[in-house]
C-alpha cells in the first residue's frame, strides 16, 4: 500500500507535537523516521495507524483515510516502543484476539513462527523478558500478514541473532507480497543498512526527506592536505557546509553537486585528498547541528 500524508498536524493543548508534515513513502519499501527525542516521531506514528486523529491534513493508504476506517486498519499494524499485551495473556489468547482483527491472519504462520522463535503459546507473555515480549509482538504481527507495518523502535531489546532473524523475514514479506515499512529509531546505523528513504524530525517538522541513494549522490566528507592552506574561496566553491582546520588538514563535509568534486579539488593543489561518504549518523549530526541540536560539553563535580 502507498502511504500519502498532506499536511498533518497534531497538537495537545498548546504543545504543537506534529506541524505541517508531508510525506510520500513508495509501496514495498523502508522509510526510516529518524529524529531527535521529543521531536515527534511517536506522535507521528500514532497518527499514520489512525489511533490518533490529525488536527488537520490527511493520512491515506491507497488513496482511503485511516482514521476509524476498519478496511483500511486491517491491513495496517503498528507496533509500539513497548510491547503492550492484555493482562494475563499467553500469546495463544493475543492470538486469537488478533485473529478477530485482522482478516489476513494465518494460523500456519503463527504455529510456524511461534515454534522458530521458541516461545510457548501457553506462558503468560507479562512474564517475558523485554526481548521476548518484542519477538513475541513480532509473531503476532507477521502472523497478521498487514500490507503496512509502523514500527516504533522495532529492535530494542532484541539480541544480534534475533535481529538477523526478524530482519530476515521482514525482507520476505517486502520482496514476497510488497509490504510497506515505516520504522522509527534512534540506531541510525542499523536504519542505513535496512531503509531505501529516510526522513529527519524534529520540533514536530520534516526536515529532511530523501532517498539513500540521493542522499549518498549529494553529502560526501572530503579530508585534503595543503602545503599551504587555501583561502576562504576554497570552501565557497566546493559548498562546504561545515569544516574543521587541524594544522594544514582539512577535513569537511560537501553538500549539493558533488559529481565533478574531484576536479574543483585538484585545482587548489593538494598534497593528498580522499573523497569518503557519510555515513547517516554523520548527515543526521550536522543537519541537527544546524538547528543547534548538537553536543555540548559539561563538567560535572
Amino acid at each position: 500500500m502507498k502511504l500519502a500524508v498532506n499536511g498533518v498536524d497534531k497538537n495537545f493543548g498548546k504543545n504543537i507535537a506534529v506541524e505541517q508534515v508531508d510525506l510520500k513513502i513508495t509501496e514495498g519499501t523502508i522509510h526510516g523516521l529518524l529524529g531527535s527525542n521529543g521531536a515527534g516521531k511517536t506522535t507521528l506514528m500514532k497518527v499514520l495507524s489512525g489511533i490518533y486523529k490529525a488536527d488537520s491534513g490527511t493520512v491515506s493508504y491507497d488513496g482511503n483515510s485511516i482514521y476509524e476506517n476498519p478496511e483500511v486498519k486491517n491491513n495496517v499494524i503498528f507496533m509500539h516502543d513497548i510491547p503492550f499485551f492484555f493482562k494475563g495473556a499467553t500469546l495463544k489468547k493475543m492470538a486469537s484476539f488478533y485473529k478477530a482483527m485482522y482478516v489476513n491472519w494465518s494460523d500456519e504462520r503463527f504455529l510456524k513462527l511461534s515454534a522458530h522463535f521458541g516461545i510457548a503459546p501457553d506462558k503468560q507473555l507479562n512474564q517475558l523478558s523485554k526481548g521476548m515480549k518484542r519477538q513475541a509482538a513480532f509473531i503476532l504481527a507477521f502472523s497478521a500478514r498487514p500490507k503496512v507495518m509502523l514500527l516504533d523502535e522495532p529492535f530494542d531489546g532484541l539480541d544480534p541473532i534475533m535481529r538477523k532473524q526478524v530482519k530476515n523475514i521482514l525482507m520476505q514479506d517486502i520482496a514476497n507480497h510488497g509490504m510497506t515499512v515505516v520504522a522509527s529509531s534512534h540506531n541510525l546505523r542499523e536504519m542505513e543498512d535496512l531503509c531505501d528513504s529516510v526522513s529527519i524530525m524534529h520540533d514536530g517538522k520534516i526536515l529532511f526527506h530523501k532517498e539513500l541513494t540521493d542522499i549518498r549522490g549529494t553529502h560526501c566528507k572530503l579530508q585534503i592536505a595543503f602545503k599551504e592552506l587555501p583561502d576562504d574561496k576554497f570552501f565557497t566553491d566546493l559548498n562546504v557546509v561545515h569544516q574543521t582546520v587541524k594544522g594544514r588538514i582539512i577535513t569537511c563535509i560537501v553538500k549539493g553537486d558533488i559529481s565533478n568534486l574531484e576536479e574543483k579539488v585538484t585545482k587548489y593543489n593538494p598534497l593528498m585528498y580522499d573523497i569518503l561518504p557519510l555515513t547517516l549518523e554523520e548527515i543526521f549530526t550536522y543537519e541537527m547541528g544546524e538547528l543547534g541540536y548538537e553536543i555540548s560539553n559539561i563538567i560535572v563535580e
